[in-house]
């Protein structure tokens, strides 16, 4: 049958591996230095691994492939990899409007009495292949002006500049026993109380794994700084979207490179401004 799939430019892969993780459904390994479709079967060709790729590798096609089996994608790798990325793969299909998918992946989960995770609907799914990330949306606020007589004056928080990793010297001496606040460059905007919650007190890095298009020196000088000083602690806040998935596999490769464990927290934040 032809169907929408998963294509790779091997010349473009570099075996980074950042589309692994955004793969549940278990289609992608990197074999021989490249990312690799092991299976049409696997593949439900919906695209959540595109966002991840920093070298625009992968893309979609309609070309013949085997029927994307959803009963076997369970109970031979949604299921093994546990309740997250059980969540993670219907929320992924919920997100894309699969119901009949959804519908099967649960209908598994309930012979095998295992729990089913409620999962909350953020936005519409990406027809051909394109990110939610890009769907417009209009958010409702109360337009109203404060009738507060005083409000209150806020004021910034930031301890560095620059903030951009693309523009950030991994030698500057405010590394030294740092806590870090990594963010997604959208972040700010979406969540109002982003000074007080996410930069007092810590050194902000900011950079897009979407658009921007130098990952792999992002990987290279994240390593740097992991590597020269004493990192207290990451925060890591990212937006929602799929797209911005690819912060954590970065910050991760970043301290792998580093041969450096620290303590890592992940924070998502709706298009709503709300932390999930």
């Amino acid at each position: 049958m032809k169907r929408q799939i998963i294509k790779i430019d091997e010349e473009k892969c570099n075996g980074c591996g950042l589309c692994i993780p955004n793969c549940p459904e278990g289609a992608l390994q990197i074999i021989d230095g490249r990312a690799r479709l092991i299976s049409d079967l696997f593949c439900d060709g919906l695209g959540a691994c595109i966002g991840n790729c920093p070298e625009n590798a992968i893309t979609t096609e309609e070309r013949e492939a085997e029927p994307y089996d959803e009963r076997r994608v369970m109970e031979e790798n949604i299921i093994k990899a546990g309740s997250n990325t059980i969540k993670a793969h219907l929320k992924h299909l919920k997100d894309h409007g699969e119901d009949k998918l959804y519908d099967i992946a649960v209908q598994v989960l309930k012979e095998k009495n295992i729990d089913i995770p409620v999962i909350e609907e953020t936005h519409s799914g990406c027809a051909g292949g394109e990110c939610p990330g890009l769907a417009a949306q209009a958010i409702p606020h109360d337009n109203h002006p404060s009738t507060k007589p005083n409000p209150i004056e806020l004021k910034s928080e930031l301890r560095q500049w620059p903030v951009q990793l693309a523009l950030i010297n991994p030698y500057s001496t405010y590394f030294n026993n740092a806590d870090l606040s990594i963010s997604a460059d959208c972040v700010p905007f979406a969540f109002a109380n982003f000074h007080e919650r996410f930069m007092k007190g810590k050194i902000t890095i900011t950079f897009c794994p979407k658009l921007d298009p130098t990952i792999n020196q992002y990987i290279q000088k994240l390593s740097e700084i992991f590597k020269i000083h004493n990192i207290k602690s990451v925060t890591i806040v990212r937006m929602e979207v799929p797209c911005c998935g690819g912060m954590e596999a970065i910050i991760q490769r970043a301290l792998d490179m580093a041969e450096k464990s620290k303590m890592v927290k992940v924070n998502i934040i709706s298009i709503h401004g709300n932390i999930q």
